[in-house]
């Protein structure tokens, strides 16, 4: 039988950190583990307030689950999520912690990384960007310097976004994504694409409401800056929505439901043409290490999740400028510390 546990999290920032969507201090998380015999998988899921998905509500799902969840014989974590698709349906964020914890631990079973029981060979592995949330351009430019990076994903929907970008790019040569997160319209995004190409800006993220795809077929036509969708294609019945109206997709695995629908999503985005990139939801290095296992399957990664916090669940990655290296242990590759233990 598997033993099923949970942990509630509250994990503060670094920075306060602001998008579009509001402002948070700290990152509330649900943190799973299923055990079997000698080896346990662990699993996570941050709670998201424009959800409407709050730890409490996952616990009290997993409880009402809890004997079913036990009692299930896992045999292959591709069936796992089936079966905890058609239990709690719809209820994404927990199937993510549970389907990570489910490969962490066959894995382990397996005496195997994760990436290599899923037949990923390590080669040529996305750098990670660090995210700047909204702030005053003084704050984001000392940020910067706190931070040095290859790679910068600044957070936008202001209507200063041009003078923020402009005052970013005079202090760094490093490479600028941008994340909107639904706060543009048409006709803000289309008269800042000139703008915004020449500030060299190398991505765009989601800058309509996630419904208006025909608006980004327009946008897709004129823009010489990669678009890609993140609030448009939270699911894998969405990646074929988002074919013709942006150039790539940015998988969430709170959002999908766990590696088990990202791997599909990333299969079809491939025959599809788009390129496909991983984001982090503010995870500790539990749920971050799940995303880095598939970074050889991505063109783009946003992974900086542990970086971004004061404090960790786990260790088993390093960071240096950009790139992310695994420990080398079974599973997920990581090790419970600070307040799990």
């Amino acid at each position: 039988m598997l033993q099923l546990k949970y942990y509630s999290c509250e994990l503060p920032f670094e920075y306060p950190f602001e998008t579009a969507h509001g402002r948070k201090t700290h990152q509330p998380s649900l943190i799973t583990s299923l055990g079997l015999g000698e080896y346990t998988g662990y699993g996570e899921a941050p709670a998201i307030t424009y959800y409407n998905i709050t730890v409490p509500q996952m616990i009290e799902s997993l409880e009402a689950k809890r004997g079913l969840i036990e009692r299930y014989a896992l045999t292959d974590p591709h069936r796992f999520w089936h079966f905890l698709h058609h239990l709690i349906p719809g209820q994404h964020f927990l199937t993510a912690a549970l389907d990570i914890a489910g490969w962490d631990l066959w894995a382990k079973l397996n005496r195997k990384p994760l990436y290599q029981l899923l037949g990923i060979k390590w080669e040529n592995p996305p750098m990670t960007d660090y995210t700047l949330g909204l702030d005053t351009p003084a704050n984001m430019i000392a940020k910067m310097a706190a931070h040095p990076w290859p790679i910068y994903k600044i957070k936008v929907g202001r209507p200063d976004d041009i003078d923020m970008l402009s005052a970013i790019r005079a202090n760094t040569n490093a490479a600028i994504r941008i994340d909107a997160n639904e706060g543009w319209t048409f006709d803000e995004t289309k008269k800042l694409l000139p703008e915004l190409h020449q500030l060299n800006i190398s991505l765009i993220e989601q800058p309509l409401p996630r419904d208006e795809y025909e608006a980004m077929k327009e946008l897709k036509a004129i823009s010489a800056i990669p678009l890609f969708a993140d609030e448009s294609c939270r699911t894998e019945d969405e990646v074929k929505k988002c074919a013709e109206s942006f150039h790539g997709i940015n998988i969430k695995l709170t959002k999908c439901g766990g590696i088990t629908p990202a791997l599909r999503m990333i299969k079809e985005a491939r025959l599809l043409g788009l390129k496909v990139m991983m984001g982090s939801m503010n995870e500790s290095t539990i749920g971050t290490a799940a995303i880095v296992n598939l970074m050889p399957l991505l063109d783009e990664v946003d992974a900086d999740g542990p970086l971004l916090l004061k404090e960790d669940l786990a260790d088993g990655l390093s960071y240096e400028q950009g790139v992310i290296k695994l420990s080398g242990g079974t599973g997920l590759g990581i090790k419970l510390s600070g307040k799990l233990l």
